[in-house]
């Protein structure tokens, strides 16, 4: 069987990202390494990635296997950061338990939103509303964007594609996919509580002021990807207006869309702004949206038979989230422009909070570029935030790496020119103060990613 030179970069890009972050040989050699120093956690995360793109039909048991080999591996050679053996992998489980259960109760939850969404009638209604021709798909992108600017990414993404799989009767091209997940890491970029990276910098003391330069960036990026995915869309499907539908609006469960984002956002923000201490030791936002789903089931009930498929869906994805928490990335080269931007590229890959916490740690960056770049470079790949792999549990079709990259080509170069764009209006400016250098904890209030 022939692997696609889309997987094999892909892997490529693994291997000599670990080359990079791998801190020392003496580390290497203790921790076991496979040829040119690379250690063999990232060859086999790199082989866990292969089998998921070959195997279409069995996902789920390669990612399992994968991470099962990974965590004995650990188990019995290299240990984990939290200590050798299976106490070592008892106490990496439990600190990533809450970033996990939240991602889980998200998934699921927001399963149920999207039907409520869908059983409202409000997708066949919008698109009286939106422009014709590949401005109204252009102008979907945007909405997403500023969602995620107050709302958790993974919500706007789900929302987005609710609405994309409505109006595009479900031929939704796989670059307008990418270009939804693009579009709510953008959004979340420049904004304190639209993503966990940028959470954590605002709980280590970052300025949310030094946070919104990101914005700079993400706004010439939503335009790069924004029109060429709109482009792709509607060559293959245009937003389809049915005069004959039954676009009576549902209003009640309008409402409980509504009920249950308004309960995400509340708590969002109130945990990380009041009670950032408890953050990380309970899964806040996931059970707030099904505290709100089951206030409301009395007066719409979710569509219960939804759960067990995205349940297997969530489990997979669980998994290759788990497997890019035990790589070990232990430090990052000096604070730079330079290793801000190889750093987008990295989160493609790898868990972007880790990195995130590592640059805190480190002190030096100047933060809007650290943002821009650690919360829209999971994007380029699907399963880099948890938007994307979000996501693909609503389009199966979405979980191709060699599609992604293939089709999601404007995502990568609008990170590279959003990049560069913000570098030249506002140049580099490093925190001279590390007030971030406390190491915060990880808020379990908002996403992986």
């Amino acid at each position: 069987m022939n692997v696609p030179r889309s997987v094999i970069a892909l892997c490529a890009v693994v291997v000599v990202a670990a080359g990079a972050l791998w801190p020392a040989p003496a580390a290497a050699a203790r921790a076991g390494s496979a040829p040119f120093g690379v250690p063999l956690d990232f060859v086999l995360f790199a082989l866990t990635l292969i089998g998921v793109a070959l195997f279409h039909r069995h996902t789920l048991k390669v990612a399992l296997i994968g991470l099962a080999v990974i965590a004995l591996y650990k188990v019995g050679v290299t240990g984990f950061k939290t200590g050798p053996g299976l106490a070592g992998l008892g106490a990496h489980m439990a600190h990533e338990a809450v970033l996990l259960t939240n991602l889980l109760f998200l998934l699921l939850g927001f399963a149920l939103l999207s039907h409520h969404f869908e059983e409202s009638r409000v997708p066949l209604a919008l698109p009286r509303f939106l422009p014709r021709g590949w401005l109204g798909s252009f102008v979907l992108l945007v909405m997403i964007f500023v969602l995620s600017s107050f709302l958790d990414n993974i919500a706007a993404a789900l929302i987005g594609g609710t609405i994309a799989a409505s109006v595009y009767r479900r031929k939704v091209h796989i670059g307008f996919l990418a270009a939804i997940v693009a579009a709510s890491n953008a959004g979340g970029a420049g904004s304190v509580v639209g993503d966990t990276t940028t959470t954590m910098m605002w709980i280590a003391g970052v300025s949310p002021l030094m946070v919104f330069d990101a914005y700079v960036a993400s706004a010439v990026a939503l335009v790069l990807f924004g029109i060429p995915a709109s482009l792709q869309q509607e060559r293959l499907s245009p937003i389809h207006r049915d005069p004959d539908a039954d676009q009576s609006v549902d209003w009640v469960r309008v409402a409980i869309v509504a009920f249950i984002l308004i309960a995400a956002i509340v708590t969002n923000v109130a945990v990380n702004s009041r009670f950032a201490d408890l953050a990380d030791r309970f899964p806040f936002i996931g059970a707030a949206v099904w505290v709100a789903l089951l206030a409301a089931a009395p007066l719409r009930q979710p569509h219960w038979r939804l759960l067990p498929e995205a349940l297997k869906g969530s489990i997979f994805l669980l998994a290759l989230v788990t497997c890019a928490s035990m790589m070990p990335v232990e430090e990052l080269p000096a604070a730079s422009w330079q290793t801000a931007f190889g750093l987008g590229f990295v989160s493609a890959v790898f868990d972007n909070i880790p990195l995130t916490a590592l640059a805190l740690k480190q002190g030096g960056y100047d933060w809007g570029f650290l943002a821009f770049a650690v919360g829209f470079g999971g994007s380029m790949i699907w399963f880099g935030s948890s938007a994307g792999v979000a996501l693909s549990n609503l389009f199966g079709e979405a979980k191709s790496v060699g599609a992604w990259l293939r089709h999601g080509w404007h995502v990568a170069l609008a990170y590279v020119i959003g990049f560069f764009a913000m570098l030249t209006v506002l140049g580099w400016h490093a925190d001279p103060h590390p007030t971030a250098a406390t190491s915060p904890s990880v808020p379990a209030a908002t996403t992986t990613h």
